[in-house]
């Protein structure tokens, strides 16, 4: 079979660089919206606080990052739009401090499938949405408003955060710190030698 993509909507939608990009292109509507989703979930979850940025201390910046979720012919599905700090301009010591969390190791991955398939196992998938954002964030962070959605009624105002936003230092951390502590709260326990390896022992009655 030969498929044929429409290249009026796919091949012609470049992707934002920058917000600016995003609302003045041909697809501004579309990518405003995203927007507008994107900030509406970051608010329900409560993921800041409009403050007043307390003295001597700096709000770091945000911005806007898009792109467009395709199905598996190449049309597009979603338009998405995704705000992140920019923790670039962080201060080690002063708003984040450990940033190290442990990685698989591919190893780990396919020893995981053999044993799988080797004892004819069923293997289970779970995609975690937006899984930074279900992390406490410890250290006082500051972050400028948001293109687009700066506060009308307080636009000198800051963010102040409260969840582990995508883009800070430490959101890693803090996610791997949250899904640990989930995990050995169910009774699994890491292994020695691959920390993201948690294994269960319960003996067999039969």
């Amino acid at each position: 079979a030969v498929y044929i993509r429409n290249r009026s909507i796919n091949d012609d939608v470049p992707i934002p660089q920058s917000f600016r990009d995003a609302i003045s292109g041909e697809q501004s509507g579309k990518w405003k919206n995203a927007m507008k989703i994107e900030y509406s979930a970051l608010k329900q979850n409560k993921t800041w606080s409009l403050v007043d940025l307390p003295n001597g201390k700096k709000a770091i910046g945000s911005k806007w990052v898009f792109n467009l979720k395709k199905d598996k012919m190449g049309n597009i599905e979603r338009f998405k739009a995704r705000l992140v700090a920019k923790g670039c301009s962080q201060e080690f010591g002063v708003n984040y401090s450990e940033t190290f969390s442990p990685v698989v190791r591919y190893s780990t991955i396919r020893m995981m499938f053999a044993l799988a398939a080797e004892k004819e196992l069923y293997l289970h998938h779970v995609d975690v949405s937006t899984a930074y954002l279900n992390s406490q964030l410890n250290e006082e962070v500051y972050m400028r408003q948001p293109d687009g959605f700066v506060d009308e009624n307080n636009p000198k105002q800051v963010l102040r955060l409260k969840k582990a936003i995508y883009g800070l230092k430490q959101s890693g951390r803090a996610w791997n710190t949250t899904l640990d502590r989930a995990i050995r709260d169910i009774g699994l326990k890491p292994c020695e030698s691959e920390p993201c390896l948690y294994s269960m022992h319960q003996d067999s009655k039969f």
